[in-house]
């Protein structure tokens, strides 16, 4: 594949797990990808398999996506295309008992820094005369996931700036899309998809009843990067096997150990 051949993308939260699996893919298609996160290790062992640049940063600090961004953009002289995948969820429980630190430092994650690298990007793409900019929401924003806290509000959250984005950008010939991955085997859920009741439970609400790869991601991230999407803009797609048409995990037989019976349903101690 070369569709991809010297286009410069970026790609935040690309050191593991879904963004790593889409900047392979996008290397693998020719593009010169530049991944970006908090943790120098992890970029290093990414980098080590598969020719990426790297670049530390963490996304909620605004000079440091500023720098981020224009390393990203050194590696041709222009950005193509984002895919902002940084994110994450500190705040597991009932919603009676979520910590209120936890909450801000989700909503930064997932809202501001998906905010700050879109910002900041789109100047990029703009300049260049369009692109395409790709948010990593989730199945969560869509679907309720009980005693998930501020991941899906949050995710929710990406979801609106997109579509606000795409509005805006259309203009400028840059595209703004996002995709809501359902349950993705990564190291991250492994707890889960090695099996048990809850992947059973995502199993029976699931229609194609399997566990989503990384590459079912990546296969929809690229095609949004690319020409064959070149009319769609402001869109959120689920990828998740069907779930989003039936209902969210039920996590109960591992946080009724943690908060018990009483505490899922709101009661404090």
């Amino acid at each position: 594949m070369t569709e991809f051949a010297e286009k410069s993308i970026l790609v935040t939260g690309g050191g593991s797990g879904i963004g790593l699996g889409i900047a392979t893919a996008l290397v693998g298609a020719g593009a010169v990808v530049t991944i970006v996160g908090r943790t120098k290790c992890k970029l290093d062992d990414a980098a080590r398999a598969t020719p990426l640049r790297t670049f530390v940063a963490d996304v909620t600090d605004e000079d440091s996506v500023v720098d981020a961004v224009a390393f990203a953009t050194s590696a041709t002289g222009r950005l193509d295309g984002v895919v902002a995948c940084a994110g994450g969820n500190e705040t597991i429980g009932p919603v009676t008992q979520i910590d209120v630190a936890a909450w801000r430092r989700t909503v930064e994650l997932n809202v501001t820094g998906t905010m700050l690298t879109l910002k900041h990007s789109a100047r990029e793409l703009v300049r260049g005369g369009g692109g395409s900019f790709v948010a990593i929401s989730s199945i969560a924003s869509s679907n309720t996931h009980r005693w998930f806290g501020a991941y899906g509000v949050s995710k929710s959250g990406v979801d609106h700036l997109v579509q606000l984005a795409a509005d805006e950008l259309g203009a400028s010939n840059v595209r703004v899309n996002g995709i809501r991955p359902g349950l993705t085997r990564t190291d991250l859920v492994a707890l889960i998809t090695d099996g048990g009741p809850i992947l059973d439970d995502y199993m029976e609400c699931t229609p194609l009843a399997r566990v989503g790869e990384v590459e079912d991601i990546a296969a929809l991230a690229l095609f949004l990067l690319g020409a064959g999407s070149s009319w769609i803009t402001g869109q959120i797609v689920n990828v998740d096997g069907g779930q989003m048409l039936r209902r969210g995990p039920d996590y109960t037989s591992m946080l009724e150990q943690v908060f018990g019976a009483d505490g899922l349903r709101g009661v404090t101690p």
